[in-house]
């Protein structure tokens, strides 16, 4: 699991740094999600013309400042984790450095700057700080979906995107240019427009044949919209039919973020780290 031993005071900082069920946990999370929204609101604030041209260096130094507290916090959090691996790709850990690494980038590129909006995603760490465990758990239960679902979601794909082509190069023959259908890459991009019901208008058919085909492709559409969705609907019920079995703890890992452990779990099946189970959480639910 390449877990590796902490020292005393990498303990203690990891218990307040990962942990929620200490006062300084606590406390240290409520001031990170303090700067987290008081950083996203200095970037929304600079977007706005007439405040950059009046503020914006103010603005920039307050962004450098913020960055400097985020980039302190991720290598502390690294330094220590008992498995440093597994917090750096981890959700968390990969949010981490996403939120940090736009601002660098900036001194480069100045375009990048309104990249740092991905900073709010960290607000997910609010999930274990007012302990709604349940609704983080539903999170990361999606994104295991996804995972399982990948692979037919990709297949279906594919074949949707053989599709798109198909009543594009159809609309080509049956328009032409004549009706503003130009090229086939313009046919095909009017293809997905139709077909995910969008419907721009920029393009649009004018002969009978082109109508009929138009209409297949908005009725495909509806069609095509249902079939991920069940997809992943299936596999997400199934999970929560293993948890309302009691095959899984209702918990997940404060470093790597991941659930799916069993009920008696002490530590984490992906990373190593221990699990830190409140005793209110593994407490079976009443029957009453």
């Amino acid at each position: 699991m390449n877990e590796r031993k902490q020292t005393p005071r990498q303990k203690q900082v990891y218990d307040v740094i990962f942990g929620t069920e200490t006062t300084s946990g606590r406390a240290f999370d409520i001031l990170l999600l303090i700067a987290i929204v008081a950083s996203v609101a200095v970037i929304m604030l600079d977007s706005i013309p007439e405040m950059h041209s009046k503020s914006g260096v103010m603005f920039w130094r307050v962004e450098v400042f913020f960055t400097l507290i985020f980039t302190a916090e991720y290598f502390t959090r690294i330094w220590c984790s008992s498995n440093r691996s597994a917090y750096a790709r981890s959700m968390f850990g990969i949010v981490d450095l996403l939120s940090i690494l736009p601002t660098y980038i900036a001194f480069f590129i100045p375009e990048a700057a309104p990249l740092l909006i991905v900073r709010l995603l960290r607000i997910l760490r609010i999930f274990r700080i007012l302990r709604l465990l349940e609704l983080l758990t539903e999170f990361t239960n999606i994104l295991d979906v996804m995972k399982q679902s990948a692979k037919s979601v990709f297949v279906f794909f594919s074949l949707v995107i053989i599709l798109t082509v198909i009543f594009g190069c159809l609309m080509y023959v049956l328009e032409g240019p004549e009706h503003g259908f130009t090229s086939i890459p313009l046919s095909i991009y009017w293809a997905i427009v139709t077909i995910t019901t969008v419907g721009y208008g920029d393009v649009v058919p004018q002969t009978v044949a082109g109508r009929a085909v138009s209409a297949m492709g908005m009725l495909t559409g509806y069609a095509i919209i249902a079939v991920p969705s069940a997809i992943m609907t299936t596999k997400l019920w199934q999970n929560i039919m293993e948890k309302e079995k009691g095959r899984w703890l209702h918990w997940n890992c404060p470093q790597c973020a991941q659930g799916g452990h069993a009920k008696d779990a002490d530590y984490c099946k992906h990373c190593g780290s221990s699990l830190d189970v409140p005793e209110d959480v593994r407490r079976p639910p009443s029957s009453s």
